[in-house]
C-alpha cells in the first residue's frame, strides 16, 4: 500500500492513531492526514458537482409512455440528496474515498429507452429491482468472488483504461475535442476545438487552467488539482463578466463558443429551498404487465451488467491511484464497498434519479491525497448543501472542472508500465480493455471485451485450467450483453 509523502515535515504513524476517529477511518494507517482528506473531498466534489445540473437535464428532457416529464427542480434536489447520503454511507461503511451519484449512461438508458415503454414510476421501479439484485449478489459473496477472479494485470488494465476514459471525458466536456459535424463524410470523427482551431474563451479558460494545474503538479504543490479548479473558475467568472459569452445553447439554438454546461456567473441568490417531491415515486410491479416480462428482463439485465462492472472498474482504478490495493488488486473492505454501491443503485431508483453508482471522478480526490472515507464525508456534506446552495454550485463550469480529469487521467496512465506487454496472453486482452473504454465511452464495454478475449486466448493456447471458473460465466454474460441488440430483435 502506498503511503502519501510527508506533509509539514511530519509523517503519520500507522502504529499510533491519534484518536478514535483516526482509528476508525484508518487515517494514519493509510499514511494520510485530515488536511489531505479535506482537500481530496473538495476536489472530488468540484469535479463531479456537474451531475446536480446534468442529471436533471437528461431525465427532465425525456417523456415516459404517458407523455409525462419529471420536474427539473425536484430532480436536481433529489440528485444532490441521494449523492450526498450515499457518498457519506460509502465513507462510513466502506471507508474508501469513492463518491457516488446518478450514473451517466445509465440515466440516458432509463430516460430514452426504458421510460418511453412505461411510466416514470415503473422505470424507476426497475432500477430499484436491479439494485436489490446486485445487493443480493454482494451478500451471497458472488459479486466479490467475480471481482477476485479477474487477473491482477487485467485489473491494472482496467485502471489504465479508465484513466484514458477520464481524459477524453475531460477534453470533450471542455470543448477542447469535439465531434466533427460532417463526420459521416470524413474519416476523422473528432477534431480540435471548432474547425480545428481554439477560437472560444471557454477553451482558453480550459487550456490556461490545465497548464496551471500541470505546473503545480510538477512542482508538487499541495492541493494542486483543487487550486487548478478554483483558479480556472475565477478566470471563467472574469471572462464571462467581460465577454458575456453565455451557454452553448441559447433559445434552443447552438452557440459553439459558449460554456458547455454551467455559465460561470455570480448568482443573484445563494440559497434556494429544495423540492423533494419525487422521493418514493416508484413502482416495482406495473412495468411487467405494461411492457411485457421479456422487455423488462432485458432492461434489468442491461442495467445489471452496466452497474456491476462499471463499479468494479471504478473501484480498481481509484484504489490503484491511491495505492490502496493488495497484491491481488483488491481494495480493503471490497464487500462493503460493493454493498454500498448496490444500495445506492436502489436508492437512486427510489428517489427518481436513476441508478446511483461509484464515480471515477473520485480519482481527482485521491490525487489530492484522499485515502479514506473521511474525504467522502466532505464530498457528501457538500452534496447535501448543494440542495440548498444550487445557485452557488453551478458557478464552476465544465471548462474549469475538466482540468482535473485530464491530470488524473495522466496519473492513472502511469500504471501501464506494470503490465507485461511481452506476454500476448495478457497484453492483447489488456490492450482491448484499455482502448475500448475511451473509444466506446463505456467502462463496461472495455471490461467485457477484455475478459472475453482473455478467455478466448487462453483456450486457444490450451490453458483452460488457468481460467478461473467464474470467468467463463462472466464472459458468457458479456457475449449476451454485446449481442442484446440482435437478441431483442429476434425475441421481442
Amino acid at each position: 500500500m502506498a503511503v502519501a509523502p510527508p506533509e509539514n515535515g511530519t509523517t503519520p504513524d500507522p502504529a499510533h492513531p491519534r484518536n478514535g476517529f483516526d482509528r476508525f477511518f484508518e487515517i494514519s494507517a493509510r499514511g494520510s492526514t485530515m488536511s489531505r482528506e479535506v482537500r481530496g473531498g473538495l476536489a472530488t466534489f468540484f469535479t463531479m458537482a456537474y451531475i446536480v445540473v446534468l442529471n436533471p437535464l437528461i431525465l427532465g428532457g425525456a417523456v415516459d409512455g404517458d407523455g409525462k416529464t419529471l420536474p427539473i427542480p425536484a430532480l436536481a434536489a433529489a440528485t444532490a440528496l441521494v449523492a450526498g447520503l450515499m457518498t457519506i454511507l460509502m465513507g462510513v461503511v466502506g471507508r474508501f474515498p469513492l463518491a457516488l451519484a446518478a450514473g451517466l449512461g445509465v440515466n440516458a438508458l432509463v430516460a430514452y429507452e426504458i421510460a418511453p415503454e412505461m411510466t416514470w414510476a415503473d422505470a424507476m421501479g426497475l432500477v430499484v429491482i436491479e439494485g436489490v439484485i446486485i445487493a443480493v449478489l454482494v451478500l451471497t459473496g458472488l459479486r466479490t468472488a467475480v471481482f477476485r477472479s479477474v487477473p491482477t494485470q487485467m485489473k491494472t488494465a482496467i485502471g489504465v483504461g479508465i484513466g484514458l476514459f477520464l481524459t477524453i471525458i475531460g477534453l470533450v466536456d471542455a470543448g477542447f475535442v469535439r465531434r466533427i459535424p460532417d463526420a459521416a463524410n470524413t474519416t476523422v470523427p473528432v477534431g480540435l476545438g471548432i474547425g480545428g482551431k481554439l477560437v472560444s474563451w471557454p477553451m482558453l479558460v480550459f487550456v490556461v487552467g490545465l497548464l496551471i494545474t500541470l505546473v503545480l503538479v510538477v512542482r508538487r504543490v499541495k492541493g494542486a488539482i483543487l487550486i487548478g479548479i478554483l483558479a480556472s473558475t475565477v478566470l471563467a467568472v472574469i471572462v464571462e463578466a467581460v465577454g458575456n459569452i453565455g451557454p452553448s445553447f441559447v433559445d434552443g439554438k447552438p452557440n459553439p463558443k459558449g460554456w458547455s454546461l454551467n455559465v460561470p456567473e455570480l448568482p443573484k441568490t445563494v440559497v434556494d429551498l429544495p423540492d423533494l417531491s419525487l422521493l418514493g415515486k416508484f413502482n416495482v410491479l406495473d412495468s411487467w404487465g405494461r411492457a411485457g416480462w421479456l422487455v423488462v428482463l432485458m432492461f434489468v439485465f442491461t442495467l445489471l451488467i452496466t452497474d456491476f462492472f462499471d463499479t468494479m472498474g471504478t473501484m480498481v482504478a481509484v484504489g490503484q491511484e491511491g495505492g490502496l490495493l493488495d497484491d491481488k488488486g483488491t481494495p480493503p473492505k471490497a464487500k462493503e464497498i460493493l454493498l454500498v454501491d448496490s444500495i445506492a443503485a436502489a436508492a437512486g431508483g427510489a428517489a427518481s434519479t436513476s441508478s446511483n453508482t461509484s464515480y471515477i471522478e473520485s480519482a481527482a480526490g485521491v490525487a489530492e491525497g484522499a485515502r479514506t472515507g473521511v474525504a467522502n464525508l466532505v464530498t457528501g456534506v457538500l452534496f447535501l448543501l448543494a440542495m440548498f446552495l444550487a445557485p452557488l454550485v453551478v458557478i464552476v463550469p465544465f471548462e474549469a472542472a475538466s482540468t482535473a480529469l485530464v491530470v488524473v487521467g495522466f496519473l492513472m496512465m502511469t500504471a501501464v508500465r506494470t503490465i507485461d506487454w511481452s506476454d500476448y496472453e495478457i497484453a492483447i486482452p489488456a490492450f482491448l480493455t484499455i482502448v475500448l473504454m475511451p473509444f466506446t465511452y463505456s467502462i463496461s464495454n472495455g471490461i467485457g471485451a477484455g475478459l472475453i478475449t482473455f478467455v478466448v486466448v487462453k483456450l486457444a493456447r490450451g490453458k483452460a485450467r488457468e481460467i478461473h471458473p467464474l470467468l467463463y460465466g462472466v464472459a458468457a454474460l458479456f457475449v449476451l450483453y454485446f449481442l442484446r441488440g440482435p437478441i431483442e430483435s429476434l425475441v421481442l
